[in-house]
């Protein structure tokens, strides 16, 4: 049986479970990566939820995806076959639900590695684990490092593998901010007649269109968004318009950390969640947040006070330092 405390074997293998979301896909790449870099002999397995697997698409350290279907049985039963048609020294949960323990717990590897359960949202998935990890850092990219290397990954690697992606719809010509303005859940949303706003004073003060991007089915919502260049795309579209943007402007979602893992430049609007643990990480990004503003990630169903607090102006200004370009005569007081 593998040992965590040892050198790793020739051929280990290793299976890394998280199913979702966007940005919680984009941050356990490092830790992913950190796994392979330590172990060079190792082959990896990665399982997570059909419609995020594009993410993954051309990752180096990861040597094969299973896609997990839960929309129907059919599909479960695909997952579940191709997860057993091979054995595992090592499974890494990084979701820390039960869905994904018995994920972990199915493909019947020899241990399997999971947070401690004071830092699991459904604590039973706990259960599950043969070794629990209680990390002391803040942001959830750290989390993961530290459980990584609760599994004997000793050589981090701080790397965000991601694909190029591929051009959906039509762009303005030139430079143009991106936002994203629908979350999971409505409470952590910008309120989006500010987008309008922030949209007037971009194309009067920078000369800069403002183009809002989500997916196909939100179109008609986002199209509500006057002054604004409505874009739907899918997570390929979207890789490709974030590499293309000036900059990025968004809330705590997917959209936001894959700007923030890709380098770009950008203000991130943070209301009900923390921004210390869910926050872009690394240092390209400006994060607005009301000194008033009260944590909690109860999922509500309209947009929590304190992101009303967070002015068209203020994410103006902060956008003009992130680009580094002085506001014009024309605008807006």
């Amino acid at each position: 049986m593998y040992n965590a405390a040892t050198q790793a074997s020739p051929g280990i293998r290793i299976l890394v479970v998280r199913l979702g979301s966007m940005g919680d896909i984009i941050h356990a790449l490092p830790a992913v990566a950190t796994l392979k870099h330590s172990f060079p002999n190792s082959r990896l397995t990665w399982v997570v939820e059909s419609h995020w697997a594009e993410l993954l698409e051309g990752n180096v350290f990861v040597d094969r995806v299973v896609m997990l279907d839960r929309r129907s049985a059919a599909g479960i039963l695909r997952g579940w076959r191709e997860l057993r048609s091979e054995r595992y020294d090592l499974a890494v949960d990084f979701q820390g639900l039960i869905k994904s323990a018995l994920a972990a717990s199915l493909a019947r590897p020899d241990r399997i590695y999971g947070f401690h359960h004071t830092l699991l949202r459904e604590k039973a998935a706990g259960l599950f684990y043969s070794s629990k990890t209680l990390s002391p850092a803040k942001h959830v990219v750290d989390r993961n490092l530290d459980l990584a290397g609760s599994a004997g990954a000793n050589s981090v690697l701080r790397a965000f593998p991601l694909p190029q992606g591929r051009p959906e719809g039509q762009l303005p010509q030139g430079d143009f901010v991106l936002a994203c303005p629908l979350g999971g859940w409505a409470g952590k949303e910008w309120p989006f007649e500010y987008y309008e706003e922030l949209a007037r004073r971009l194309r009067s003060g920078m000369a800069l269109p403002l183009v809002v991007n989500g997916p196909p089915q939100t179109s008609l919502r986002l199209a509500g968004i006057r002054d604004a260049v409505v874009h739907c795309s899918g997570v390929a579209g979207l890789i490709d318009i974030t590499r293309r943007a000036a900059a990025v402007v968004g809330i705590d979602s997917g959209p936001v950390h894959l700007a923030a893992a890709l380098g770009k430049p950008g203000v991130a609007i943070f209301g009900p969640t923390d921004p210390a643990r869910n926050g872009p990480y690394g240092e390209t990004f400006t994060v607005l947040r009301s000194p008033d503003a009260v944590t909690t990630y109860q999922r509500s169903s309209t947009v929590a006070p304190s992101m009303f607090e967070i002015t068209p102006r203020a994410v103006f200004e902060a956008l003009k330092l992130r680009l580094n370009r002085p506001a014009s005569a024309g605008c807006l007081a």
